[in-house]
């Protein structure tokens, strides 16, 4: 059973069938959001989500990166994402029309950023979430 469906912009429904979500700057203990912070951030969500979803093809929206007229450190301006980090394994109907619809389905695991924690659901998501290209970013298997 589905966390949520989200109905990408094409009109293809894809089912959430895992999401980890975390605060973006959740343990920055000193210092300040930066373009290297933010950067090595986002790498490490990227390799999480190839650990956590073996086999599946991982997809990084990126983010929208905000720069508030603050103080610039050593390490540059400050560079904000949004404060929530995710990382959702999405599931659907086969790609290829010739795979067995009982035996295959196609599967994305897509990292994003959005600044509440709501699952997304139906239409309502992060307009880059919506606007995946399923069918050349998602691979088929075998169930």
């Amino acid at each position: 059973m589905a966390l949520a469906r989200v109905v990408l912009a094409s009109g293809r429904p894809v089912d959430l069938s895992a999401l980890h979500m975390s605060s973006t700057y959740g343990g920055l203990l000193e210092g300040y959001p930066c373009k290297p912070l933010n950067d090595r951030r986002i790498d490490a969500l990227v390799r999480m989500a190839g650990r956590s979803f073996p086999g599946a093809q991982v997809h990084l929206i990126p983010p929208p990166r905000e720069y508030p007229d603050q103080y610039a450190g050593a390490f540059g301006p400050v560079e904000v994402l949004p404060s929530v980090a995710c990382v959702g394994s999405f599931r659907a109907e086969a790609l290829d029309p010739s795979h067995d619809r009982a035996l295959y389905r196609s599967r994305l695991t897509v990292v994003w950023f959005q600044p509440t924690a709501c699952v997304p659901s139906g239409h309502d998501a992060e307009p880059g979430l919506l606007e995946v290209n399923w069918d050349t970013l998602a691979a088929d298997e075998e169930l």
